[in-house]
């Protein structure tokens, strides 16, 4: 008797040399929790912007949507379980982008997608030129099971204020999702938010639900795209929605905390404890 394989992730996002962020955060910890997952670059970094020197450039649209191509001969939409973007880091590649996210979900309509809208927080704003960031809005998110805007981009997706639960609520409730999607706004400070922590609020069309987590005094690249790739580990692996936000915020502050404790600039995928958990999710 053989054993059923693992379900497939098909991840669009980032790649750097140096650091953790988009794929290079991402994958190891789906890869560890189990999953098996087909990684499409949309950039190829030296390391994330932060840095004196930048060197790589996005993906040429030719060959991205080769690559695009060669998993669509593979069967790999017919056969992931989710589909997840994450920062893309031009006009073309985004719209190519949606084109495949369309056809993967015409072609297996059992295939969920996560659409991470990376575009900005509060303290750069919005990093991504606005045409992405209106491809974003007008035709990813459209197409969205599940989607993990951060309270910046929550407000710009829909211009609206983000300080209390209601705001979030009404807010969600503007992004024009596929039926039956939902939506976590990560990384909120509510009116009512604990001092010392930050929450994630999930929000469907019935209900609200808060987790909250403590606020490090620490902002590292990846941190969201290591949470995304969490959610869908948590996902993959049968856990509900809520139980998969409460893992993903506890293990990324655990890489988050490693992290500050060396005084690295880049997030950290090594601390024992947070592998040893990716291997019991």
């Amino acid at each position: 008797m053989s054993a059923d394989p693992p379900p497939l992730v098909i991840s669009i996002q980032s790649q750097v040399v140096h650091g953790h962020v988009g794929n290079s955060a991402a994958l190891f910890p789906m890869q560890a929790a189990g999953l098996e997952v087909a990684a499409i670059p949309t950039v190829l970094f030296s390391n994330t912007p932060d840095y004196p020197t930048l060197r790589g450039a996005p993906v040429a649209p030719d060959l991205f949507a080769d690559l695009l191509r060669g998993a669509e001969e593979r069967g790999l939409p017919q056969r992931a379980a989710w589909l997840l973007t994450g920062y893309i880091g031009s006009v073309e590649v985004a719209a190519l982008t949606a084109d495949f996210v369309a056809r993967s979900k015409a072609a297996h309509p059992g295939l969920r997608y996560l659409c991470d809208p990376v575009m900005g927080d509060h303290a750069p704003g919005l990093y991504v030129p606005p045409e992405i960031a209106a491809i974003l809005r007008d035709r990813l998110l459209p197409l969205a099971d599940l989607a993990t805007p951060n309270a910046f981009e929550l407000g710009h997706l829909t211009g609206r204020d983000t300080r209390r639960i209601g705001d979030v609520a009404a807010a969600a409730a503007l992004l024009r999702l596929a039926p039956g999607a939902r939506v976590v706004a990560t990384g909120c400070v509510l009116a009512d938010t604990p001092e010392g922590h930050l929450e994630s609020v999930i929000a469907d069309s019935s209900r609200l639900s808060r987790h909250l987590t403590p606020h490090l005094p620490v902002s590292l690249p990846g941190t969201g795209d290591l949470f995304a790739g969490l959610v869908v580990a948590g996902l993959g692996l049968g856990r509900d929605l809520g139980a998969a936000v409460d893992l993903a915020q506890r293990l990324t502050g655990r890489a988050l905390a490693h992290a500050a404790r060396l005084g690295a600039r880049e997030i950290l995928l090594s601390e024992p404890g947070f592998r040893r958990a990716l291997l019991t999710i």
